[in-house]
């Protein structure tokens, strides 16, 4: 059966193809084939039954050979032009399926048409994004050229964008939200609920209270969904990949999502503000589940006193809740309640690329738009002793200073951390504040003992940047084939130059970039040798 439709759409869609090729109306073939207009409707969309004696019929009308015309039913052929945009990643998204690609394929005009607007849409786009960065740039060069990045306000955000809206909404809220506290405080006294949870705890609570029925199930082939919510059904289908931490952040989340739906929680934490765009409201709201599953599961009047008692040991604190190192990381960044204040906090999740997934400022740093960061930054650095807490001070260019630690968490898939993830948690307060925390280190000289770093290499301001992977915006870039400073990018100052240009007439070495003064040294050393051999 489904062969003869597949039979019947094929016939069709051809036979749609040939009659919009020679711009006939399909009034006009329906009166010339002897059939109603409806009829051949039906027939091109493949929704009924073409007689043979009406194909002949019509192969001779559109002179066309038969036999030709039968061998090239099974090639389902489509568009070329639309064949090659289902290579472009925003239209693998939509997951069009064959079927639809050749029905589309049998409109030659508008399969012309949305290959060309769509290659307008990525052209117009790519050329958008230039500009807007260009303009970026510019206006921050021009608001914060006088002032170091830490500090200042930053100019108009020509590249802001939705994500960058939440971290702004969390820092404006301070990250903490007492109407989600008292919603997971109220659960947990109703079932009685001991200071460590287990998943089947948390989905007793999703069955009992939320009447909602708890699926295992596995995503379709290709597919890396790990959780869906499904309202209409009442049913939550979660991936069997899932081990006990993240399933129980994953339900906790889910209840955090209904709670909001039923009390209108995200409407009242929004208030009247509006947002710049339109993908921010769910962001938040995701923001904010992901929250009430950290509230949940770390209560925060439990919480706080195991912070205060454990000096901020993540590390412990995660085994004495059973949950993951980050999930911690990210609830004692929530410790904002004036009654009970914990320290203030940076937060930070990167990959080993060195790109920022995550990020959220309780101590005024400032991060570089984009997601880049400064290499010196122990978030980074964590990489080379996965196995360690990295801890360092931190100075930035204007003084400023902090402690920072990270760990590397490892998640790998059928053994292959390749497969898998690995990203670095990275925490970040005052350097003050070490003394207070576990982890902190001793030092008897601060400015000494501190890692210079910046914010980014695009708007960093030092000039003695041995790690720099950019030249800084910050700069004039200057460049003298007879000096070399210790990194390519770094900035040559005045009196580099002027030294430079005294030293003009010397001879560059062999390797040409490699000239300065004290390879010029070397060189006239080697000279005189040559000299004496001679």
């Amino acid at each position: 059966m489904n062969n003869d439709n597949a039979l019947n759409a094929n016939v069709g869609l051809k036979l749609r193809g040939l009659r919009l090729q020679r711009n006939i109306k399909q009034a006009d073939a329906a009166k010339d084939l002897g059939v109603s207009p409806a009829y051949l409707n039906l027939i091109e969309k493949g929704k009924r039954v073409m007689p043979f004696p009406l194909l002949w019929k019509a192969l001779r009308y559109f002179e066309q050979d038969p036999e030709q015309f039968m061998s090239t039913l099974g090639e389902g052929r489509v568009d070329e032009a639309l064949a090659k945009l289902l290579d472009e990643p925003l239209l693998k998204s939509l997951d069009i399926d064959s079927e639809s690609l050749q029905s589309l394929s049998a409109e030659p005009k508008l399969a012309g048409t949305v290959a060309a607007l769509f290659n307008l849409y990525k052209n117009t786009r790519t050329q958008l994004e230039n500009v807007l960065a260009q303009l970026n740039v510019e206006e921050r060069t021009r608001t914060q050229g006088s002032t170091s990045g830490l500090g200042s306000t930053p100019g108009v955000r020509f590249d802001y964008s939705p994500f960058d809206e939440v971290s702004d909404f969390l820092e404006k809220h301070r990250n903490y939200f007492p109407e989600l506290e008292e919603q997971a405080e109220g659960l947990r006294r109703d079932f009685r609920l001991e200071q460590q949870l287990t998943s089947s705890n948390i989905i007793r609570m999703l069955e009992e209270r939320f009447d909602f029925k708890v699926q295992i199930e596995r995503a379709a082939s290709g597919s890396s969904v790990v959780r869906r919510l499904d309202l209409d059904t009442r049913t939550l289908t979660l991936s069997p990949d899932l081990t006990e931490q993240p399933l129980k952040f994953q339900v906790a989340a889910s209840i955090g999502l209904m709670v909001m739906d039923r009390e209108k929680l995200v409407e009242r934490i929004l208030g009247a503000g509006r947002m710049r765009h339109g993908e921010t409201e769910r962001l938040i709201k995701v923001n904010l589940a992901n929250y009430f599953a950290g509230a949940l599961m770390l209560p925060y009047g439990e919480f706080f006193k195991e912070v205060q008692r454990t000096r901020y040991d993540v590390e412990l604190l995660s085994n004495i809740f059973g949950t993951t190192y980050e999930t911690v990381a990210h609830r004692i960044c929530n410790l904002s309640d004036p009654k009970r204040q914990g320290l203030p906090f940076h937060f930070l999740r990167a990959d080993i690329a060195g790109n920022i997934s995550k990020r959220y400022s309780g101590t005024g740093i400032r991060f570089a738009s984009g997601g880049g960061s400064c290499a010196k930054w122990a978030v980074h650095l964590a990489f080379l002793n996965p196995s360690q807490i990295t801890r360092q001070y931190s100075i930035m260019p204007d003084g400023t200073t902090y402690f920072c630690f990270a760990k590397v968490q490892l998640q790998p898939i059928e053994g292959s951390i390749v497969k898998g993830t690995a990203y670095s948690i990275g925490l970040g307060t005052h350097a003050e504040n070490a003394k207070y925390l576990a982890y902190g280190l001793p030092t008897n000289d601060l400015r000494k003992d501190a890692i210079p770093s910046g914010i980014s290499c695009r708007f960093c301001e030092r000039t003695d940047c041995n790690q720099r992977a950019a030249a800084s915006y910050r700069f004039a870039f200057a460049f003298d084939e007879y000096t070399k400073k210790d990194c390519f990018f770094s900035p040559l100052l005045v009196h580099e130059k002027e030294k430079a240009e005294r030293n003009g007439n010397a001879e560059p070495d062999g390797n040409g970039a490699e000239g300065g003064e004290k390879h010029d040294s070397l060189d006239r050393g080697a000279r005189r040798r040559k000299v004496h051999e001679n």
